[in-house]
């Protein structure tokens, strides 16, 4: 400090410098916070294709290529049922809940997603297959968990599912269960409880 500068402006300086050096701490923490939720899809990805749940595989990102000459057994019929849960403040459903398909036909199924918050929110959908064994049979042409999706405040979505069964399932094998797990990405904050299209929304305005 120079002997020429009074007291109070000494001490308004070392204040100045506090208060930077405790905004760039807070700034570190929010990036490092951010960082950490974006990092959480590819571990939790990479954590289900050693378990062996959950699994997303590059196979399914070639499905179009590898089942466009299939022909559609038609003597078979599987039975597939669609499930879903959220992990997020989203309701998620698929508008229909089974179909009967028969192997190497090319089928469409829609799921709703609806943000009731005021705010912007991006998700990742994790499939999984029951029995596990059908996993490498089922054929994901296009599919919303190929990628995070980003929910307007208040928008409400349907979104595709297009898949085969490709014909060589094991004949055995009559019934299939595709879930999806449906989180929030990008926040650390805790997880609002699982909803659905058909639960009663929240009270809005409630204080805390």
């Amino acid at each position: 400090m120079s002997a020429n500068q009074p007291p109070a402006e000494a001490g308004e300086d070392s204040d100045k410098g506090y208060n930077r050096s405790m905004l760039m701490r807070l700034l570190v923490v929010v990036v490092l916070m951010f960082g950490f939720g974006y990092a959480l899809v590819p571990l939790y990805k990479k954590i289900c294709e050693i378990t062996g749940i959950n699994v997303v595989t590059t196979r399914e990102l070639f499905g179009a290529g590898s089942m466009k000459n299939t022909q559609v057994d038609r003597s078979r019929t599987v039975t597939v049922e669609f499930d879903s849960n959220a992990r997020g403040p989203f309701a998620f459903r698929p508008v229909k809940r089974s179909m009967e398909v028969h192997p190497g036909e090319m089928t469409t199924v829609v799921y709703e997603v609806a943000n009731a918050q005021a705010r912007d929110i991006s998700a990742q959908a994790i499939p999984s297959y029951a029995p596990k064994q059908a996993t490498q049979y089922f054929k994901k042409i296009e599919c919303f968990c190929f990628k995070q999706q980003t929910l307007k405040a208040k928008q409400s979505r349907e979104m595709p599912v297009v898949f085969v069964i490709d014909p060589d399932l094991p004949k055995d094998v009559k019934n299939i269960t595709l879930s999806y797990t449906f989180f929030e990405v990008g926040t650390p904050v805790a997880q609002a409880p699982a909803g659905r299209l058909d639960d009663e929304p929240a009270a809005a305005g409630k204080g805390i």
